[in-house]
């Protein structure tokens, strides 16, 4: 946005509620100058080239809100999912990460690690991120910055940015279970989670969400065994000396592109998801219904079904989603699900296909409001930031989708 079309937006900025948990009215201020800032057009959405774009900007006093003050940012995030939440009216929440290329090593959480940013390993920060979207309109709920274990085992580090010393090294999977977990407090309904193969394939993930009552459609990495639904255990006659003998399948376990593979041309149907630039998105979709067979779903039967000799043998059956377009010479994707056997496939497929969205957040939240402009080394400052980042992409958003309320002129 132009300065004046800024400017023009200070008495009614839709997400100026969000900072009531902010007890002082210099905080509440400052976060609106600084949501202004974030919103104003300019290459760089670090605080020194912010302040001097806004006639009332204060680079001490804006360093001070985001770097040293002590407010709660959790309150702000939980006001924001609120707002969007009732305009949006999410169909699903999309579980990702984001990566933020990085120099030096002493911003919170830099290391060298995968950089989905530039496709590579690299030196970068990565954050996990919860995201209710739709078909039209999406927004982050959530954030927690990711701390590989070379932070965590260094205290005097963490220390020096500032990091809560109840943190601990988590695995991605497990910080998105934590941010779920949040959102339930603040006493959200979650509707089906999403999320791509870097979560998918975790096991240990999916059988949480279970644990939690959540749906789930989320990505395989094709990798996965599994036993067709039909095929029964069965207990080979006690010989009379040793342990009872267990319950256990004739044959081996076969990867997923094999199961698929069974499938006749005929039990793939083309289904739609959504319209993009160039038209209808389709492509064609089969559903299997399989017992997953890996070493840790076996773990997992085994333990809920009492333990190692009580158990049947029985794998509980999940439905895995394939894509197979017609041009092509093997799948192209799969996805794994807990929704009922009969729900319908365009559902499933729309569903699954909605992480689109969250790459279209990332979009606006970097290239247009500064998500990774953040020049900060602390986690206060680095956690300040991306709420602030976020409350500015929330009342965009509630501009595109309210027609009362325009842009001025």
């Amino acid at each position: 946005m132009r300065l004046g079309e800024v400017e023009r937006l200070r008495g009614e900025l839709s997400v100026a509620d969000v900072f009531g948990s902010l007890p002082r009215r210099d905080q509440r201020r400052w976060g609106g100058c600084y949501l202004r800032g974030l919103m104003l057009d300019g290459r760089r959405k670090s605080i020194q080239p912010m302040s001097e774009r806004l006639p009332d900007g204060n680079m001490q006093a804006l360093q001070q809100f985001v770097n040293q003050s002590p407010w709660d940012p959790l309150p702000v995030r939980r006001r924001i999912a609120e707002r969007l939440s009732e305009v949006i009216a999410p169909e699903v929440w999309v579980i990702d990460d984001v990566s933020f290329p990085k120099c030096g090593t002493r911003s919170v959480g830099v290391a060298r690690q995968y950089c989905g940013a530039l496709g590579k390993r690299a030196n970068c920060q990565v954050a996990v991120s919860v995201h209710a979207a739709t078909d039209t309109a999406s927004c982050p709920l959530n954030w927690q910055l990711y701390l590989p274990r070379e932070w965590t085992d260094d205290a005097a580090r963490c220390r020096a940015a500032g990091v809560p010393a109840d943190v601990s090294h988590q695995e991605k999977w497990r910080l998105a279970l934590d941010l779920l977990d949040t959102l339930a407090d603040w006493k959200f309904i979650s509707p089906v989670i999403v999320a791509d193969a870097g979560y998918g394939a975790s096991t240990p993930f999916r059988l949480a969400l279970e644990e939690r009552g959540l749906s789930y459609v989320v990505a395989l990495t094709g990798k996965e065994v599994a036993h067709p639904e039909a095929v029964e255990p069965h207990r080979p006659d006690y010989g009379g000396l040793g342990p009872p003998t267990l319950p256990r399948y004739r044959t081996q376990p076969r990867a997923l592109p094999d199961l698929a593979g069974d499938v006749p041309a005929s039990g793939f149907g083309e289904v739609a998801w959504r319209e993009g630039s160039k038209g209808l998105m389709t492509s064609r979709f089969a559903v299997l219904r399989v017992r997953p067979a890996g070493k840790q779903s076996l773990r997992a039967a085994q333990e809920s079904g009492g333990g190692h000799y009580q158990w049947d043998g029985v794998l509980p059956v999940r439905t895995v989603l394939v894509e197979w377009p017609a041009e092509e010479t093997a799948p192209t994707g799969y996805w794994i699900s807990n929704l009922p056997p009969d729900t319908p496939i365009k559902d499933v497929v729309r569903w699954a296909k909605m992480r689109w969205r969250i790459e279209h957040d990332y979009r606006e939240l970097k290239h247009g409001l500064g998500l990774d402009h953040f020049e900060g080394r602390t986690w206060r400052g680095w956690h300040h930031h991306v709420t602030l980042v976020t409350a500015a992409q929330a009342f965009l958003t509630l501009r595109r989708l309210d027609p009362k309320a325009q842009t001025p002129a």
